[in-house]
């Protein structure tokens, strides 16, 4: 009896340990949330920095205990700015990779693309996309599963409309990109001007792939319009700006909130200078007042992503480069409430209230996916090559 007792209590020390481990084991178990974005195409000096600024949350989100003791794994997708790619990866997400959420992607046409895809799997997912259609119903489709970090183009409009008023600015033309991102513009430019006492005086159109556009300026001159807002994303906002300069159009060029970003200023060169944009407050928050709630949080940013993982040095610092750690912060914050189910893990997004993020303050509900307003955004104006704030 005693040497089954001893060999009993041998096994007991073998085994106890290796099942504490099984259990630290489990609990370590990472949740994987997919992540995909334009690494490659036009508009991959957009979506590599967001990866990377994806993982830099991630790893600051791990060193602080994860969610509930389980690390977050992000799973990377290159959508190459392809809608069908896109496609592919939103489905390889859900259907290999199982992740519980995703973030991403980098342009409004590949979100549309995979809107009906996570919405039919019920996969939470956060849009790092400028677009309103996105976190849009009816012949946009459901949104219940879809949520966006940037600032909606309604409310970009909004913010632009607020600020000609202020300088008594009654006329504008308007000129947008063919793409997803440039129409969605357009239907908020025309449909709120009657609200601000605007008038549209001339549109004009252009593919973002276009390399001149000053056809479309020449015929917008003739109408003496006192400002020209631009709608687009991408190189095609510089030669804008460069062929405004080339035929001596002296009315504010005012660009879209896509385009505060020192890509913009390079690519225009001198030309860049006096425009005037909706920004997130990222590109002049050390001129915020110190009241700001954001301006704490978006200093502690900037801190992780210029002096801790050195991102600045190849890719500077744009209005683009936290809708990734809001994405992130906000999944996660949500999760530790939630766990990773996904459909109470939707129902903790949709409740989401007063996150201080790097883009604005948050408040979501059913109705607002977003939950951002106007006084999330600054106007700025880019004087000598610098970000200036032209109005808070």
């Amino acid at each position: 009896m005693k040497k089954l007792m001893v060999v009993l209590l041998f096994i007991g020390l073998v085994i106890q340990p290796a099942l504490a481990k099984e259990k630290v084991a489990a609990k370590k178990e990472p949740i994987k949330v997919g992540a995909f974005f334009a690494l490659s195409g036009p508009a991959a000096f957009i979506g590599t920095p967001t990866k990377l600024v994806a993982q830099m949350a991630a790893d600051e989100i791990n060193r602080q205990g994860g969610i509930n003791g389980r690390p977050i794994e992000l799973v990377f997708g290159d959508t190459e700015g392809d809608p069908t790619k896109a496609v592919a990866i939103a489905k390889k997400f859900i259907y290999v990779d199982k992740v519980v959420a995703i973030i991403g992607p980098t342009r409004t046409g590949t979100g549309m693309a995979v809107k009906k895809i996570v919405e039919q799997a019920h996969v939470p997912t956060i849009m790092t996309v400028g677009g309103d259609p996105v976190i849009m119903g009816g012949r946009f489709g459901s949104y219940r599963y879809i949520f966006k970090t940037p600032q909606r183009s309604s409310t970009a409009v909004k913010k632009i409309f607020i600020y000609l008023k202020k300088k008594g600015i009654k006329t504008v033309a308007i000129l947008t990109s063919s793409d997803g991102f440039g129409k969605d513009g357009k239907r908020w430019l025309l449909k709120l001007t009657p609200q601000y006492g605007i008038k549209v005086v001339a549109q004009e159109s252009f593919s973002p792939s276009d390399t001149d556009m000053t056809s479309q300026l020449a015929s917008i001159r003739t109408k003496n319009p006192q400002a020209i807002i631009c709608w687009t994303i991408g190189p095609a906002g510089s030669i804008v700006a460069k062929n405004v300069k080339q035929l001596g159009i002296n009315v504010p060029l005012i660009q879209c909130h896509g385009l505060p970003d020192p890509k913009y200023v390079e690519l225009a060169g001198e030309a860049a200078n006096g425009s005037i944009m909706p920004s997130t407050k990222l590109m002049a928050w050390q001129q915020l007042p110190d009241k700001d709630p954001q301006k704490p949080v978006i200093a502690r940013f900037v801190h992780l992503y210029k002096d801790v993982y050195h991102y600045d040095k190849e890719f500077p610092i744009n209005t683009h480069s936290g809708y990734a750690w809001d994405a992130l912060m906000i999944l996660t914050r949500a999760m530790r409430k939630s766990g990773p189910d996904r459909e109470r893990l939707r129902d903790a997004i949709e409740k989401t209230k007063g996150y201080v993020g790097i883009s604005g303050v948050y408040t979501m509900s059913p109705k607002d996916h977003n939950g951002l307003g106007v006084d999330s955004m600054i106007m700025v104006r880019v004087e000598n090559g610098h970000w200036v704030m032209e109005s808070y």
